[in-house]
């Protein structure tokens, strides 16, 4: 049940509350650590399903929290920049509400046995939005790097693909069940 992947999964939602505390707190030592944080526990999204995949290591255990996990992550960064003020809180508003739309459909989807898989745009989507904020956390600039400048270039992308995917979702949603 509590295989390596599920473990990695788990490491990715304890890690949350110590991002959240940090930018609680933001100076550049805080942000540094915490965009550390943020980082490797995007990369744990990665390798879970690699592992899950390459040792048939999937479990339902795990095909609920991985997702859960990404959500969380993503959602409780994004919520934080909100609370800085360095993320317009409409952007947020509009990527969490996608995220409860589409898990919505995907619930309601796999009521009547219908699957809807992840598709290129929703992989594109989290790759962009963890791109985007990863520098939008460190935020203070670093010998010439401008993290604002380069996350909220990405983050208009992630937005863009955010309700690509969205709108597909709904597509294949709509296509499968009526």
């Amino acid at each position: 049940m509590f295989n390596r992947p599920n473990q990695l999964t788990l490491a990715r939602i304890l890690a949350i509350p110590f991002i959240v505390v940090l930018m609680y707190f933001p100076g550049k030592c805080t942000c540094i650590i915490a965009t550390i944080i943020f980082i490797l526990a995007s990369i744990t999204d990665f390798l879970d399903g690699f592992l899950a995949r390459k040792y048939n290591l999937t479990s339902t255990i795990g095909k609920f929290l991985d997702p859960l996990a990404d959500k969380l992550l993503i959602m409780s960064a994004l919520v934080m920049l909100t609370y800085l003020r360095w993320v317009p809180a409409w952007i947020t508003i509009v990527i969490v509400g996608r995220e409860l739309m589409v898990t919505g459909l995907r619930a309601i989807a796999a009521d009547k046995g219908i699957i809807i898989a992840a598709d290129r745009y929703g992989k594109l989507k989290t790759i962009f939005q963890i791109i985007a904020i990863s520098p939008l956390i460190l935020h203070y600039p670093i010998e010439g790097f401008d993290p604002v400048f380069w996350g909220n270039i990405f983050i208009y992308i992630a937005l863009a693909l955010t309700l690509i995917s969205g709108v597909n979702y709904t597509y294949k949603f709509l296509k499968d069940i009526i």
